[in-house]
């Protein structure tokens, strides 16, 4: 359908709390996700939320078989995801780094549960549920943070590992993925 700019760091709409979803399976709904997979997809992006192409709607897409920007990274399933709700799996958190079409250029080193349950509804309203860890378990608590207005920086805990790739990649701290690897 088409693909649309996404909103950076500063912009409003990313601080806010996103619409819940009451209606499925509407030529709007179904356009809003085409459109969010074109841009996912046109971005190099492995998850993208409906806020960060301007809709307040608690809407997000993630999955890839392979990423340029996480080559190392493992398959996530095409999944998307309405009205989410995340449960932890136990209490244990792991730390790695994060990247953000909305902020680009940037890292940071983010702690998130290492194990999830998620679950939601897809674009006809059939409730979705699932179990995830590791990447793909990250990949769904980072898109569904854009939906409660929080981006991953305000989930950094120490600020020396946060900073433009470049410097990140410089300093020894950040393996880059791409030569020319921006978000």
């Amino acid at each position: 359908m088409a693909i649309h700019s996404v909103l950076r760091m500063g912009h409003p709409l990313l601080s806010q709390r996103a619409t819940e979803v009451r209606d499925f399976d509407t030529v709007a709904l179904n356009n809003l996700i085409r459109d969010m997979l074109d841009t996912m997809h046109a971005e190099d992006g492995v998850g993208l939320a409906a806020p960060q192409i301007g809709i307040s709607s608690r809407v997000v897409v993630f999955g890839f078989d392979h990423n340029p920007r996480y080559r190392n990274a493992p398959a996530v399933p095409r999944t998307v995801l309405i009205n989410p709700v995340i449960k932890p799996l136990g209490d244990a958190m792991e730390e790695a780094w994060e990247g953000c079409l909305s902020v680009p250029g940037m890292r940071g080193l983010v702690p998130r549960y290492k194990r999830i349950e998620y679950r939601g509804f897809d674009a006809s309203g059939t409730p979705v549920v699932a179990t995830a860890e590791g990447f793909h378990a990250r990949v769904v608590q980072h898109e569904c943070d854009h939906l409660d207005g929080i981006l991953y920086p305000q989930r950094v805990c120490d600020f020396t590992r946060f900073g433009f790739i470049s410097e990140l990649a410089d300093a020894g701290l950040l393996a880059m993925n791409t030569a020319d690897d921006q978000n």
